[in-house]
């Protein structure tokens, strides 16, 4: 059990192979590890059951809510359309009534209604009871060194989240800056390290946010996964993650085998379960299965979907000394009716209870 898996060994890479084998045998990788994790939290927690009603929605009072107090955020750019027209204040109105907690930023700025100064953009948050928890920021822009990126413009990207008081700052960009290699990801690894120990600097946690393709194999090394390089390769310390639930089952259709068609089984949870307090925040966001699309899921309204978050916040949450670890943001990319969107999926989400011992 102790030796390198050999699909894993590479004598050119020991240090990597070393970190590899390490993720493999604490079982990232579907099968029994992640069962024996699955396991553990479960019974570390109670059972995670929900009561539904006919529309499958948790009924109010029955059992402790599986989401946290005080932890229900949204991802800003699903409103993208209404902040731009109507303005942060209306936007921030709405959701303080839709009951959430938190925002998470994808830009500073409102369009149509006009300029608002990082100092107004705080009170107007403070003043409707919502906490800035994030905000995503490109990782680089090589052709322009004025861009608004970690890699052009760092100090000027932690300043301005220093100045909203932002616990965290990320981004949404994955680690392809140098290609799709091993090597590639290595130097991006280096880079996110650099830029979590400025951020840290500055009392505020770097995180990464992925998308399916993180979780996709190496070009030169077709055996290995590339976001397991990402782990490896980067500070716990220093660069935190942000799973996007809905991603992360994306690739778990796309990428459980090889190219030569050798199983590779992923489990999102198990990720986190491994090493819970790399992931302060995720992405709630939804989809239907579709076997006959590039991703296996059409996105959906929070609660819309196939995706069980009962059983996924229930799980996290009930690890020991993790009920209110996390931030959960709901989010959908481009959604028929934002507000709609954002109001459904907060009823949802709280509407979500653990069936009673």
């Amino acid at each position: 059990m102790s030796r390198t898996p050999r699909h894993l060994r590479d004598v050119t890479d020991p240090e990597l192979n070393k970190r590899l084998s390490r993720r493999n045998m604490l079982g990232v990788a579907a099968g029994t590890g992640a069962a024996a994790l699955l396991a553990a939290a479960a019974s570390a927690s109670p059972a995670a059951a929900t009561d539904l009603d006919a529309q499958g929605r948790g009924g109010p009072g029955k059992g402790e809510p599986v989401l946290p107090p005080g932890r229900l955020g949204i991802q800003l750019y699903s409103l993208r359309d209404k902040v731009a027209t109507l303005g942060f204040a209306t936007v921030f109105k709405e959701l303080a009534l839709y009951g959430y907690d938190e925002i998470e930023f994808a830009g500073y700025t409102q369009g149509e209604a006009g300029p608002i100064s990082l100092r107004e953009l705080k009170r107007l948050a403070r003043n409707h009871g919502l906490k800035p928890i994030g905000s995503h920021v490109n990782y680089y822009d090589d052709d322009n060194p004025d861009a608004y990126s970690f890699a052009q413009n760092l100090d000027k990207v932690l300043d301005e989240a220093a100045e909203l008081g932002l616990p965290h700052i990320g981004t949404a960009s994955g680690p392809w800056r140098y290609g799709d290699t091993v090597d590639g990801w290595k130097r991006c690894a280096e880079e996110f390290n650099h830029y979590g120990a400025e951020a840290k600097k500055r009392g505020m946690k770097f995180y990464q946010h992925n998308h399916a393709e993180e979780f996709s194999f190496a070009s030169d090394r077709p055996d290995v996964r590339l976001y397991d390089v990402l782990l490896a390769e980067t500070d716990p310390d220093l660069v935190h993650l942000e799973m996007d639930v809905y991603w992360a089952y994306c690739a778990q259709f796309r990428f459980s085998r090889r190219a030569d068609g050798t199983p590779a089984p992923l489990d999102p949870l198990a990720y986190v379960l491994e090493q819970p307090d790399r992931y302060p925040l995720f992405h709630v966001k939804d989809g239907e299965h579709d076997e006959t699309t590039t991703d296996g899921y059409r996105m959906t309204d929070v609660g819309d979907g196939d995706i069980d978050y009962r059983h996924f916040i229930s799980t996290v949450t009930g690890l020991r000394g993790h009920r209110r670890a996390h931030h959960w943001q709901t989010e959908h990319d481009n959604p028929a009716d934002s507000l709609r969107f954002a109001r459904r999926s907060s009823a949802h989400l709280h509407s979500l209870r653990k069936k009673r011992r």
